[in-house]
């Protein structure tokens, strides 16, 4: 199972510096999007790869948010938002069941403008932990790509003693993090085969920062414990650069 998460910072610029050239090329079972900045009907009939189910559930605001999932098998079932209003109009979580597997588009919110949206992303933390402590029980495996807006650990960022105070690196969302990986009992997927520093997904567009690898991991593959002990292999794509973030690419020994 190749499962693919990208955040595209607006799919339309990410088709044209050419993902989906790209995507094409991957023979991928699943491929989680975000920040697709569209609606469905701002998209041609390229976006909507032939012979795969793809979803799209964009934000009620134009031009923001919204996440959106492409199979190669079609879902047995999906799950369109949290229930949660403040949220759902921001088009933040897309679930997909298959037989073997859940795999969920998640856009966890930012809290980097402004300290309105950085409570805005502590009520999501509050509400979201229950939800994961939830999915950890159900007899599926699931996986939860996305972009998280977190850096869990030191490692995770180049210069992490410069932003202690900012967003995305602050005590209270770190220490989330550890409970996610603690209590609630799934797996960062991504270090179970891939334990080395200066691995980003994530780079600034200011000071070069994408040229001096100065980045952030904060997009994730999140596993189920049993899921995680199947992870064969994961790749974080630079050799072009669709969006602000690259894709994240993991293969599990466990069928679709």
């Amino acid at each position: 199972m190749r499962i693919i998460t990208l955040n595209c910072n607006g799919i339309r610029a990410a088709e044209r510096k050419g993902f989906f050239r790209w995507l094409a090329r991957q023979k991928f079972d699943v491929c989680c999007l975000q920040e697709l900045k569209a609606h469905p009907e701002q998209l041609g009939d390229h976006f909507y790869p032939e012979g795969f189910f793809t979803h799209y559930y964009p934000a009620e605001k134009k031009g923001y948010s919204g996440v959106g999932m492409i199979s190669r098998v079609e879902p047995k079932k999906l799950q369109v938002g949290l229930g949660l209003e403040e949220f759902d109009r921001e088009g933040r979580y897309l679930e997909a069941r298959f037989d073997n597997v859940g795999v969920v588009s998640l856009y966890l919110p930012s809290g980097s403008s402004g300290d309105h949206r950085q409570e805005s992303k502590d009520r999501f933390l509050e509400a979201f932990l229950p939800h994961l402590k939830k999915i950890a029980r159900r007899k599926r495996e699931y996986v939860i790509c996305g972009d998280w807006n977190i850096a869990h650990k030191e490692i995770d960022l180049k210069n992490w003693k410069n932003n202690r105070k900012n967003s995305g690196f602050l005590p209270h969302e770190r220490a989330w993090m550890d409970r996610v990986f603690g209590e609630a009992g799934l797996v960062d997927a991504f270090r179970v085969v891939d334990p080395r520093p200066d691995r980003y997904t994530w780079w600034s567009n200011r000071g070069r920062a994408w040229d001096k690898n100065v980045g952030w991991r904060i997009d994730y593959q999140v596993a189920t414990k049993q899921l995680a002990r199947k992870v064969k292999s994961a790749e974080i794509y630079t050799r072009e650069r669709f969006s602000d973030h690259a894709p994240l690419t993991m293969e599990y020994d466990w069928p679709l």
